[in-house]
């Protein structure tokens, strides 16, 4: 069975896959950014979120031995020693108070002009960063209705004398669009 086997192959072999995304996670803790294709920007995310957890995990730890592990563990898969020792030593405490989602992937408007592949910017989220806030959920039709009017007063006006003052409302509006327009706009 291949269960837990998805992965985006990248069009690639194994070896080079896993070269590329090294390649990848080291230009991407020197420089913060990196623009490449959306497709190897989906498959970097989780590659690189394991090793700077390595690296928070390295940092929490007492004893030399296990740091000294958790860093070798990281440079099994970032083939960068360079990269490697700034995440462990510099990169890692901009992320000391988050709980995974270390980056953010941008899809950029353009297409690659040789081959039309998607491109997007991978980033790290800075420590400061709050993210998007979930809403509460949605409001239902009603609510939004009801919102977005005043209620009627409980002295027994209803809906139908509340009409006509809407239909006036659009109707003293109308004429101030109507106004001429300069010679240099071209008239819809």
């Amino acid at each position: 069975m291949r269960h837990n086997k998805h992965h985006a192959s990248l069009g690639v072999t194994r070896e080079h896959r896993e070269a590329m995304l090294s390649n990848l996670a080291a230009s991407l803790i020197e420089h913060g950014r990196i623009q490449t294709t959306l497709t190897k920007a989906k498959a970097l995310r989780p590659f690189i979120e394991k090793i700077i957890t390595k690296a928070k995990r390295a940092a929490a730890k007492t004893e030399k031995k296990d740091q000294i592990h958790l860093r070798r563990l990281a440079l099994s898969d970032v083939r960068n020693e360079d990269a490697v020792t700034k995440l462990f030593n510099e990169t890692y405490k901009e992320f000391a108070n988050r709980n995974g989602g270390y980056t953010r992937i941008y899809k950029l408007g353009a297409q690659r002009q040789s081959d039309a592949a998607e491109l997007a910017l991978i980033e790290f989220v800075k420590a400061d960063d709050p993210g998007y806030k979930k809403s509460k959920g949605r409001k239902s039709a009603k609510a939004k209705q009801a919102g977005g009017r005043a209620k009627a007063p409980k002295g027994g006006q209803s809906a139908a004398t509340e009409a006509p003052a809407a239909e006036a409302a659009p109707a003293t509006e109308a004429p101030k669009t109507d106004a001429p327009k300069p010679e240099g706009e071209a008239k819809s």
